[in-house]
């Protein structure tokens, strides 16, 4: 089953809410039915089952992301010797690194995305230019302002250090394979480990829980609600940001400015194309899936204007801890990030999906409220 599939049962939870007719007002939550179902679908609660990943044959071998883990954190994969992927993916800052721009050996163009439930994903990076976490996994090896390495230093730094848990893995040494494939499969392994990485309830999930079955919950603040109820409704978060990871796993022009010291992004217009001829995607020879497991890639949109400036929809679970905001940190802020989606401002290429949603000021106040209650109880207890 795709992993887009199976999340199937959620999406249907949400348009069975966002189709239906709201009814009065009733019982002792203040929730409509509906209302209730909309909040169902966004708790952990609804998550479904990992799903399995066909073009990975380890993608839930222990052995693998076992190895994967000390790959994860190995510096010497990198052409300085100082940049591991738990450089940018900080395991105590949501495996992100709360700068506007990632640092390598080098500096990016992007904003670091935090890896936590991404094994549920279709795509992967802002863009997209990636469908598999072991793909993904790749890029940044070879990136020169990543790790700046190549994949001929990478394997031999893998043969030399993990030889026996790579045999033990994959039946042979990386050095006995051929290049490309012992490559393939370090971004298997990696991916191995980053699949069991997922997202952490909140005070947000026990009230969902509650709520969900018509009861009652002081898990969140008055203001907290009033902002989960215009999250639902007025705010029209639920367009983009649904199901219990808080993401539609699609991409979105949504007007975010450019910014002048960097070079123009296309987004998923490029994306698309950099993913289809991509030599590690699901249909190529390294991967371990058949052509029929590949429906994603098979059927994705390629082309369109509606894809100029397209960015993948993050999740928004613990969002609170992430600042800055959006694909190269253009907002500092929740609060200007919530400003820039009541105003709707005109996209600088493209079509931005936007409409101004005329909040108040108090309305945006409780949205934000809402967001920072989606922070995982781990923080939460942090903070207290």
């Amino acid at each position: 089953m795709s992993r887009t599939l199976a999340l199937v049962s959620t999406a249907a939870i949400l348009l069975l809410a966002t189709g239906g007719i709201l009814t009065s007002r009733g019982g002792t939550d203040g929730w409509t039915e509906q209302e209730r179902q909309r909040i169902a679908s966004l708790s952990l609660s609804s998550l479904p089952s990992l799903p399995p990943d066909p073009s990975n044959a380890v993608a839930d071998d222990p052995a693998a992301a076992a190895l994967g883990r000390d790959l994860f954190f190995d510096i010497r994969l990198s052409a300085n010797g100082e940049v591991a992927c738990a450089s940018c993916h900080l395991p105590d800052r949501q495996f992100q690194d709360g700068t506007p721009l990632g640092h390598g050996v080098g500096e990016t163009t992007r904003r670091t995305m935090p890896i936590a439930g991404t094994a549920y994903s279709p795509w992967l990076f802002w863009d997209g230019r990636a469908d598999s976490q072991w793909a993904q996994a790749l890029g940044p090896l070879e990136n020169p302002v990543e790790h700046g390495s190549n994949r001929k230093d990478v394997v031999e730094v893998v043969s030399g250090n993990y030889r026996d848990e790579f045999t033990q893995v994959f039946g042979q040494a990386p050095d006995e394979m051929p290049l490309d494939l012992a490559f393939a499969s370090v971004g298997k392994a990696i991916a191995a480990f980053e699949r069991t990485i997922l997202p952490e309830r909140s005070r947000f999930d026990a009230y969902a829980d509650a709520v969900a079955v018509g009861g009652r919950s002081d898990a969140l603040t008055e203001q907290e609600v009033e902002g989960l109820r215009l999250f639902i409704g007025k705010a029209e978060c639920l367009n983009c940001h649904n199901g219990p990871l808080f993401t539609d796993n699609d991409f979105h022009n949504t007007g975010v400015p450019e910014l002048t010291s960097l070079p123009p992004d296309l987004g998923r217009a490029e994306g698309a194309r950099l993913v289809q001829k991509d030599p590690f995607n699901c249909l190529g020879e390294y991967s371990d899936a058949e052509p029929a497991d590949c429906m994603e890639l098979t059927f994705m949109k390629g082309s369109g204007e509606e894809l100029l400036r397209a960015f993948k929809t993050p999740s928004l679970r613990d969002v609170a801890q992430r600042a800055p905001f959006m694909h190269a940190g253009q907002m500092v802020s929740l609060a200007e990030v919530v400003a820039h989606y009541n105003s709707a401002p005109p996209a600088p290429a493209g079509h931005s999906e936007l409409v101004p949603l005329n909040l108040t000021s108090e309305e945006q106040d409780a949205l934000i409220a809402f967001l920072q209650a989606l922070d995982s109880d781990r923080h939460q207890q942090v903070e207290d």
